[in-house]
C-alpha cells in the first residue's frame, strides 16, 4: 500500500510543480526598478514586489530586492496592480497597469509608517505570549539556548512544559501530554517521540502552542492537555533560506538547512537535517531485600549514540484565490544505539562481597520513517467561511538487535521488529453567523496497524548453540482505529467570548498474540464537552475559564505483556487488560500586562478515574548471577487509583529595554492519590512544584547573553520517591555580516546537576535509584547563515513585554 502513495503523491507533486494553468502565457517583458528608504536615499533589501493580475484575479509573481535595492523580474503581457512593500513602511501601488513592453519603474521612495512601529517592535520581540480561547502560542526562534539543538531542547525552555533524563516530556508535570506538528500527527515523531524530536533540528520550529484546555476541534486524547509544534515556512516572494552547521562536546556534530522558493501560486519548500551525537550516561541502583538483609547493587553505564537525516518536503498550490492545496513527504533514516556495560554485585546482610557478574550489551538500532500528506483548504467569499481536508499516510520500521555478553560469554540474542502504519483523515467546516459568530463541524479517523516480533534466543551449554525461547519470543499485532466527530460554536459578546464544543469518539481496538493464541477486541465510546470562556476588561486584562474531559489510552507497548530483557534481575512487563484513563479538568486565568510586567496566572483542577501507574514487586523468581540465585524485581502499569490534582502556575516576563528580558515560570501542584493494588493500599499525596528562570541580555558589541535555570521538585507516591533537580544552562549569540549570519556558543547543564535521584519502596525491598541521560555537561558551537532573509527588523519604543492575541 505505501509503494501507491509514493506514487501518487510523486505524480501528483510533479503534476503540481510543472503545471501552467495557462500554457500560452509566455514570461517575456521585464519589470524592474529600485526601492530605497525615502529619508536616507539608503536602498532597502528584501523588499517584497507583488503583481496582481485583473484578468486572472490573482497574484501571480513576486520577487524581492537585493542588497543594493534593485529588483527585476520577468512577465507575460497582462494588466497588473504592482505592490512594492517593505516591513514598517507605506506600500507603493501601481493599479492597473497594462505591460506589453518592458516596464522601467526607475527609483521607488517608500516612507516610514509611523502608526505601525508598535506593531512590528512586537512581531520582532514576541517571545512573551499570544493568548487565545483555547491555548496559549510562544514563539521560541530566538531562544539562545537552543541555536544547534533539538525539539526536545526547545519545549524544556517552554513555559509549562518539561523534558525528563528520559526525554519523557511532561505539561504541568504531567507526562500524559498529546504532541502534534503542524496540528496533525506527524512522521517527524514516529515510534519513540523522545529520539524523533531529539533528531528534529531545533532551528525548524517557529513556535509551539501549549493548549491546556482543547476545544472540541482537538483530539481527545491527552489528560494533560496537547503541545503543538509549529514548523518554519516562509513567506517571502522569491528563494531564501538559511543553513546551519553545529559541533560539540561530548562528540555531535549536525548540519541543517531550510529553503522556501515562492513564485506566483506556488511556493516550494524543504527542510534537510544531519545530526550525530554521543552521550554517556549511567543508571545505578542499590536493593536491599527487606526479608533476608541481602543487597543487590547494579550500575549501568552507556554510551548512547544517535545519528541518521530527516527531510521535509513540501508544495504549496494557491489554484486560485480562494483555494489551496498543500502536499508534503517527510522522511528519516535514523540509527545509533546504545553500548553498556552492567556490573551486577551481590552482598550478605553482612556487607560481605557474595557474587559479581559483568553483562555487556551492544544494542544496534535503526528506524526508517516516511509520511504523506495531502491536504485542501477552501476559503469562502465570507471571511472565515471555509472547508479543510487532510489525508495522510505513514509507515514506520524499527529494529533493535543485540548479543548479550555476560562474563565473557555471549549468551543472549535480542532481536525486536516492530512495524507501524497509520492512516490519518479529517475535515473541517467552519460557517460564520454575523460578525462575531461562528459554528464548526468536523470528523476525524485514525487508523493505526502495528506488529511488534521480538525474538530472544539463548545459549544452549550443551551445544554451544543459540536457540529460540518460546517463553520470551512472541508477536503481537496491535490495531486501533478511532472514529471522531465533533461540533461547536463560539461567539463574542461585547467584552465577552465563549466557545462551546462536543466531541464523540469511538475507539475499536484489537489485542492479537499468535504466539500464545490470545485475541481481544474491544469498543468504546466516549464523549467529551469542553467550555472555553473569555471576559476582557480592556486590551490588557482578560480573564479565561475552561473546562474539558479527555482521556488517555494504553499505548501497545503498555499492553503488550512479553517482559523485556534489558536487564536479568529488573523486567519491565506490559498489560494487556489496562483500560483508558478519563479526565476531567478546570482552568482559571488571568493576564494582564502593565508597564513593563506581562503576568499570565492559571489555577485548575483534574480529576482522573482509571490512572495507570507502575508498580514494582517481587516475582518470586530467581537468576543466576556470578553463580548465585537472585530475586528478580518486576515493573508493570496498572490501573489502580484515582488522582485529584490541584494546582497554580504564573508566568512573569519583565522587559525593561529592548536589551533586557526577564522571565519566570511558576507552577505548584498537589496531587492527591487514592487505590490499591492486590489488596496493598497505593493512598499518597504529593505537593511538588518547578521553577524556570529565563535572563536575556544584550552586553557589549552586541552580544546576547542568556541564561535558563530549571528546578524541578522532589514528588512521591506509594512506591517512589523522586528527589528535586537543578539545571543551569548558559548561552552567548552574536549577529555577523549585517545580520546575514548569527554565532551561538551554549553550555547545558553548566553545573552537572541534572541528575535524577529517588527510591522505590516496597513491602519485599527498597531500592535507591540514580540515572544520568547525558553523564556529563555538554558545549555546543552553532553557525546559521541567511541567503535572502534577515532578521525582522526592530525599532525603539516603549516596549511592554508582550504580544496578545485573543
Amino acid at each position: 500500500m505505501k509503494y501507491f502513495f509514493l506514487i501518487f503523491f510523486s505524480v501528483l507533486s510533479t503534476n503540481i510543480l510543472f503545471a501552467d494553468p495557462n500554457p500560452s502565457n509566455v514570461k517575456n517583458r521585464i519589470i524592474k526598478g529600485k526601492v530605497i528608504d525615502a529619508e536616507t536615499n539608503l536602498p532597502l533589501e528584501y523588499a517584497t514586489v507583488s503583481l496582481f493580475s485583473l484578468t486572472q484575479q490573482k497574484i501571480v509573481d513576486g520577487t524581492i530586492t537585493d542588497i543594493n535595492g534593485d529588483f527585476e523580474i520577468k512577465v507575460s503581457e497582462d494588466i497588473y496592480d504592482i505592490k512594492i512593500e517593505y516591513i514598517s513602511y507605506k506600500s507603493f501601488v501601481i493599479e492597473k497597469k497594462k505591460i506589453d513592453s518592458n516596464f522601467d519603474l526607475g527609483t521607488v521612495s517608500l516612507y516610514l509608517n509611523l502608526e505601525s512601529l508598535a506593531e512590528v517592535e512586537i512581531i520582532a520581540e514576541k517571545t512573551t505570549v499570544e493568548v487565545r480561547l483555547d491555548k496559549k502560542i510562544y514563539n521560541v526562534g530566538k531562544d539562545l539556548t537552543v541555536r544547534g539543538g533539538n525539539v526536545s531542547d526547545v519545549l524544556d525552555n517552554v513555559p509549562s512544559v518539561s523534558v525528563d533524563a528520559e526525554g519523557t516530556i511532561a505539561l504541568r508535570g504531567n507526562d500524559n501530554v498529546r504532541i502534534l506538528i503542524n496540528g496533525k500527527p506527524s512522521g517527524l515523531v514516529g515510534l519513540d517521540s523522545s529520539e524523533a524530536l531529539r533528531q528534529l533540528p531545533a532551528e525548524a520550529i517557529e513556535k509551539v502552542e501549549v493548549i491546556t484546555s482543547p476545544s472540541a476541534r482537538y483530539e481527545a486524547e491527552g489528560t494533560a492537555g496537547i503541545l503543538n509544534i509549529i514548523l518554519r515556512r516562509s513567506k517571502l516572494q522569491g528563494f531564501n533560506g538559511a543553513i546551519t552547521a553545529n559541533v560539540g562536546h561530548p562528540d555531535r556534530a549536525g548540519l541543517s538547512g531550510n529553503i522556501n522558493f515562492r513564485t506566483g501560486d506556488l511556493n516550494i519548500f524543504n527542510t534537510l537535517s544531519y545530526r550525530y551525537n554521543e552521550s554517556p550516561g549511567y543508571w545505578y541502583s542499590t536493593t536491599t531485600f527487606k526479608s533476608t538483609g541481602n543487597i543487590l547493587d547494579e550500575r549501568r553505564d552507556w554510551t548512547e549514540t544517535s545519528k541518521g537525516i530527516t527531510n521535509n518536503f513540501g508544495i504549496e498550490w494557491y489554484i486560485n484565490e480562494s483555494s489551496s492545496i498543500t502536499t508534503a513527504m517527510v522522511y528519516s533514516d535514523n540509527g545509533g544505539g546504545r553500548n553498556s556495560i552492567n556490573n551486577l554485585l551481590q552482598f550478605d546482610s553482612n556487607l560481605n562481597l557474595t557474587s559479581e557478574s559483568l553483562r555487556i550489551d551492544p544494542q544496534d538500532r535503526d528506524s526508517k520513517n516516511i509520511q504523506y500528506s495531502f491536504n485542501y483548504t477552501k476559503n469562502f467569499k465570507t471571511s472565515g467561511h471555509k472547508l479543510t481536508f487532510d489525508f495522510q499516510f505513514e509507515d514506520n520500521e524499527r529494529n533493535e538487535f543485540s548479543l548479550i555478553n555476560v562474563d565473557g560469554t555471549d549468551t543472549d540474542i535480542l532481536d525486536q521488529d516492530i512495524d507501524d502504519s497509520k492512516i490519518f483523515l479529517r475535515t473541517d467546516y467552519v460557517l460564520p453567523l454575523g460578525e462575531n459568530s461562528q459554528f464548526e463541524i468536523g470528523y476525524r479517523g485514525d487508523y493505526n496497524d502495528s506488529k511488534t516480533d521480538y525474538r530472544v534466543e539463548l545459549l544452549n551449554t550443551n551445544t554451544n548453540m543459540f536457540e529460540v525461547d518460546t517463553g520470551l519470543t512472541n508477536v503481537f499485532n496491535f490495531r486501533n482505529y478511532i472514529h471522531a466527530a465533533y461540533m461547536q460554536f463560539g461567539s463574542k459578546v461585547d467584552k465577552f467570548s465563549y466557545l462551546l464544543g462536543l466531541r464523540m469518539e469511538n475507539t475499536q481496538l484489537t489485542l492479537d498474540q499468535p504466539t500464545s493464541g490470545d485475541f481481544e477486541k474491544r469498543n468504546f465510546t466516549g464523549l467529551f464537552p469542553t467550555v472555553n470562556l473569555t471576559y476582557e476588561f480592556d486590551d490588557d486584562e482578560n480573564l479565561t475559564l475552561g473546562f474539558n474531559r479527555r482521556l488517555s489510552r494504553p499505548w501497545s507497548f503498555f499492553l503488550n505483556p512479553y517482559p523485556s530483557r534489558s536487564s536479568i534481575t529488573n523486567i519491565f512487563q506490559g498489560e494487556p487488560g489496562l483500560n483508558p484513563t478519563y479526565s476531567s479538568q478546570i482552568d482559571l486565568g488571568y493576564l494582564n500586562r502593565f508597564n513593563k510586567f506581562v503576568l499570565s496566572s492559571s489555577a485548575y483542577y483534574q480529576r482522573s478515574t482509571n490512572i495507570i501507574k507502575f508498580v514494582s514487586r517481587n516475582t518470586g523468581d530467581f537468576v543466576d548471577v556470578g553463580g548465585r540465585s537472585t530475586p528478580v524485581v518486576l515493573r508493570t502499569p496498572s490501573n489502580i487509583a484515582t488522582e485529584n490534582r490541584y494546582g497554580f502556575e504564573f508566568n512573569l516576563t519583565y522587559s525593561p529595554s529592548r536589551k533586557w528580558r526577564v522571565n519566570t515560570d511558576f507552577n505548584l501542584f498537589n496531587s492527591i492519590i487514592e487505590g490499591e493494588f492486590n489488596g496493598n493500599n497505593f493512598d499518597s499525596e504529593n505537593v511538588s512544584w518547578t521553577v524556570r528562570l529565563n535572563n536575556k541580555l544584550t552586553i557589549f558589541k552586541d552580544i546576547d547573553w542568556q541564561t535558563n535555570l530549571n528546578y524541578r521538585g522532589p514528588t512521591l507516591d506509594a512506591q517512589n520517591t523522586r528527589d528535586g533537580v537543578l539545571a543551569v544552562d548558559l548561552a552567548f549569540s552574536k549577529d555577523l555580516f549585517k545580520e546575514k549570519a548569527s554565532i551561538a556558543f551554549n553550555i547545558s547543564d553548566l553545573f552537572n546537576s541534572r541528575a535524577f535521584t529517588g527510591t522505590v519502596d516496597t513491602e519485599d525491598f527498597i531500592t535507591e535509584r540514580e540515572l544520568r541521560y547525558r553523564g556529563v555537561r555538554t558545549y555546543n558551537l552553532s553557525f546559521t547563515y541567511r541567503f535572502n532573509q534577515k532578521k525582522k527588523q526592530e525599532f525603539q519604543r516603549n516596549f511592554s513585554g508582550g504580544d496578545i492575541d485573543i
